[in-house]
């Protein structure tokens, strides 16, 4: 495994729309293996492929709830269903030191691939939504900056 580098905002990498995953092979989990322990290592909650420099429809997500736990990857995902509207913070590996409040669906149904590009359906609601939309979005080259509502600068954790 090895940590990659994270594209930040001004990288044009980041406004380009990924490719589908239609290659199921070693290459591609050693991809969502380094995407799991370059995520670990910026302690992000999520991260998408065009993060660190691929433009393949490949995102990787935990969402660090010590109760509810959910620590996956989803290839070619979808949103398929979306229910609800809640305002809520965000922040980007990819846009250092800032935050802002944006408007996603509160319920959500994703289909995508498993990495034996098996078809699977994942049901989220809250906050776990709130983290596939935003990594989907980066897949399509679109920035959670683009669609807040305020940005602030990011409240140092020192």
């Amino acid at each position: 495994m090895a940590i990659r580098k994270i594209r930040t905002d001004e990288d044009p990498i980041l406004r380009k729309k990924s490719k589908m995953v239609s290659n199921y092979n070693d290459r591609l989990k050693v991809l969502v293996d380094d995407m799991y322990e370059t995520m670990d290592v910026a302690y992000g909650v999520g991260l998408a492929a065009p993060q660190v420099g691929i433009l393949k429809r490949v995102i990787v997500i935990d969402n660090r709830d010590e109760e509810n736990g959910k620590r996956f990857y989803m290839i070619n995902p979808e949103i398929i269903e979306k229910e609800g509207v809640e305002v809520g913070m965000e922040g980007c590996l990819s846009v250092p030191g800032k935050q802002g409040t944006v408007e996603r669906s509160k319920d959500i149904k994703v289909r995508y691939n498993d990495l034996s590009g098996e078809e699977k359906i994942l049901e989220a609601e809250d906050f776990l939504a709130r983290i596939l939309q935003h990594e989907i979005d980066h897949l399509d080259g679109i920035l959670y900056t683009d669609k807040a509502i305020e940005m602030y600068e990011a409240e140092s954790e020192e």
